[in-house]
């Protein structure tokens, strides 16, 4: 019955995708991010993924969305980095492993790419956002609801065979997610839809906590520092919540999760984490052998490549998209990737200050200073994890580059006059009478 349902689900949007091609964006996303087709049983063997890529190519060119290709610096770098992807992979020690894992991370580039171009107005814009909030908002909510009730005794896990059913994945997808919910609560007209994304956010932090992890539960120190930097009254009010809530919820956290999170001060001692050191040596040692194209993409999980530059360390995942990448395509590929993270970030810093002080659009600045924090976040955290093909952070990416090309007009501030004062809109009655030239911030 499942199968059944998820599959005429499918095919009914597929069909609205020919009239409508950004609905087929949307099932993407949803498909690539929730994975459905998992909780299912026959449609998990169905190539369910490739027919809608299919249908919403078909759709894009029937349409002539390509006439709304606006290049921008993140586009140019995308596509880049995929061009090296394809280098990395003709010069690969063992082309056959490292293609699956090739193949795989350039249809999600292929996605995001898409979006870029696809994503043109505020609708589409927030459409494609809220399904990457609805998705993750769901796995918060339940991982909030499962820590709860198993009192944090149990660590909690995403969907097998997903790139999220990690519990350290999980973790650190859902502290990428959060400011996306700050973003969405902010924009809310619905006094009871911002309290739903409220709860949905309290329980994605427990639900953080339940993994156990400890890079999620750096990303979540992370998160409240991007937050309590953005003002004064948001540090003092931080730092008075730090001192009443951080002893109460460390008395009610179990002794496992306690013990689990003492050993980042002894990091040096901890097995996994020089079993981590092994593996980042190794692609260390790879990029040094094959410094422009590396070793193939994930070809160093395998112990007989591994050997070739340290036969006295064992195998296995970098647990580090920044090692990960360097193995894979070397010091170039690397340095392709950084730059294309680093420009995003620059790019929805400059947004955020660009139009923070808009009397239209302002929604752009608040979403780009969020961007900024989730993308901080990402950058920590994801120095301890392989989620490099990940499509949330990349959908994150993708939102930041159609910022400057989604339709309407920004309308920046009047300038005002040699002598205006510039006032909140709550304390203006109080000059009104003094002065009649002043500027509202919007």
């Amino acid at each position: 019955m499942r199968d059944l349902l998820l599959i005429l689900f499918i095919l009914s949007c597929l069909g609205i995708t020919l009239r409508y091609p950004f609905v087929g964006i949307l099932l993407w996303a949803w498909f690539t991010l929730a994975t459905p087709q998992q909780a299912a049983y026959a449609a998990a063997n169905l190539p369910l993924n490739t027919l809608i890529a299919g249908v919403t190519f078909i759709a894009f060119f029937l349409h002539q969305e390509y006439e709304r290709v606006r290049l921008n610096p993140l586009m140019v770098l995308l596509g880049l980095f995929g061009f090296w992807l394809w280098v990395a992979q003709t010069q690969s020690l063992d082309p056959g492993y490292s293609g699956e894992y090739y193949s795989r991370f350039v249809k999600i580039l292929i996605f995001i790419m898409l979006c870029m171009i696809m994503v043109t107005t505020r609708l589409r814009f927030h459409a494609l956002l809220w399904m990457f909030a609805i998705v993750m908002g769901f796995y918060g909510a339940k991982g909030g609801v499962y820590t709860l009730l198993t009192f944090g005794q149990r660590i909690y896990f995403g969907l097998e065979d997903t790139v999220l059913y990690d519990n350290n994945h999980m973790g650190i997808a859902l502290a990428v997610t959060l400011p996306l919910f700050l973003y969405l609560q902010g924009q809310a007209s619905s006094m009871l839809l911002k309290r739903g994304i409220q709860v949905v956010l309290l329980l994605s932090i427990i639900a953080i906590l339940g993994t156990h992890s400890r890079g999620a539960f750096v990303a979540l120190g992370v998160f409240a520092a991007m937050i309590l930097i953005r003002s004064w009254r948001n540090m003092i009010i931080g730092a008075a919540a730090l001192v009443v809530i951080v002893p109460v919820g460390l008395n009610l956290l179990p002794d496992i999760w306690k013990d689990r999170m003492a050993t980042i001060q002894n990091a040096d001692e901890d097995a996994s984490f020089l079993e981590r050191v092994d593996a980042w040596v190794i692609n260390y040692e790879l990029a040094q052998e094959h410094p422009f194209t590396g070793a193939g993409l994930r070809n160093s999980y395998q112990q007989a490549i591994a050997n070739q530059v340290e036969p006295y360390r064992e195998a296995r995942a970098a647990h580090s998209i920044y090692f990960e990448i360097m193995g894979g395509t070397g010091f170039a590929g690397l340095g392709i990737y950084l730059l294309f993270l680093g420009t995003a970030g620059i790019m929805a810093f400059m947004a955020s200050r660009k139009y923070r002080h808009a009397q239209t659009g302002k929604w752009r600045a608040d979403f780009a200073l969020n961007a900024v924090a989730s993308l901080a976040i990402f950058g920590v955290a994801a120095a301890s994890v392989s989620l490099e093909m990940w499509e949330g952070y990349l959908i994150i990416i993708a939102l930041i580059g159609a910022l400057g090309t989604v339709g309407g007009k920004v309308v920046a501030p009047e300038k005002p006059g040699r002598f205006a004062v510039q006032v909140a809109p709550e304390r203006a009655y109080i000059l009104r009478p003094l002065a009649k030239g002043y500027q509202h911030r919007v």
